[in-house]
């Protein structure tokens, strides 16, 4: 079976864009038990691909995601059905794998970019936060609807969103779970742009994705890893980061190639890194 092979997601390649579709749209791309095993098996595989350069995330059919598939709560409700104390050591162990699905979005050498149609609720919030950048349809909206079915959302939004928006905004959106359009996704800072519709959404991301792309690899690279590093730690323990990973990083030959570019008013070209 191929590495990208999927039940779940759609794998395809426009040269080194990676774009991954949720293909479940008759379900609202409800995420199934797939969805977790699939998503970081995927963007690890992607990953040992030195030709990859950029990812985009979206969704088939009306919407992004309804978040998690209700079989699959249903699933993990059955633990319960266990003694106490093995049946609590086995739902945080469950709650770690799903974390870690949306950690390897976080993890990737390369950026990743959620383009939002229609619904994005639940553990869709949770994954889009882990992407590196977020573009909406005019149609999308949002919820942590954790709240509703009587829980805290624990696979990724209150530990992230409070770092992508205000605070006080993130916490009230995780207390009310209500809902709130594109608009307003971009008036707080969770999505960078809101295109007319969902033909315009997958142009911009695209472009976008095409734009990183162009980019110096191993520059991209660095800029995303020292952009988490920074966001966990203080500015002087960043800025001591990113002297050191420069240090060890910046190249003369990749500066040379984008000055003589920029000089020459041409595209500068960029060797892949290597394969992993």
């Amino acid at each position: 079976m191929s590495d990208l092979a999927s039940s779940f997601f759609r794998v395809e390649r426009d040269g080194a864009i990676a774009h991954l579709v949720m293909n479940r749209p008759d379900k609202a791309n409800g995420m199934t038990a797939d969805f977790w095993s699939d998503l970081p098996r995927l963007v690890d595989a992607l990953g040992r691909d030195e030709t990859v350069r950029v990812a985009i995330i979206s969704g088939e059919g009306r919407h992004f995601t309804g978040g998690m598939d209700l079989a699959a709560f249903a699933d993990i409700a059955k633990l319960f059905d266990n003694e106490p104390g093995r049946a609590a050591y086995a739902m945080r162990d469950t709650i770690l794998a799903l974390q870690g699905a949306f950690n390897a979005i976080e993890r990737a050498r390369f950026p990743v970019i959620a383009a939002v149609h229609g619904a994005c609720i639940g553990a869709g919030i949770d994954m889009i936060t882990a992407c590196d950048l977020r573009l909406a349809a005019a149609d999308a909206y949002f919820s942590i609807e954790e709240i509703h079915i009587g829980m805290a959302a624990d696979v990724g939004t209150l530990q992230r969103l409070p770092k992508l928006i205000a605070p006080s905004i993130a916490a009230e959106l995780a207390y009310t779970g209500r809902r709130f359009p594109a608009d307003e996704a971009r008036a707080i800072g969770l999505v960078s742009q809101v295109l007319p519709d969902r033909v315009a959404l997958s142009a911009a991301a695209f472009d976008l994705a095409e734009s990183i792309a162009r980019k110096s690899p191993l520059a991209i690279a660095g800029i995303k890893r020292n952009l988490a590093y920074a966001r966990d730690h203080s500015v002087a323990d960043g800025l001591d980061y990113i002297a050191t990973w420069n240090a060890g990083m910046l190249r003369p030959a990749e500066l040379m190639t984008a000055v003589q570019a920029k000089m020459a008013k041409s595209e500068a070209m960029f060797a892949d890194l290597l394969r992993m």
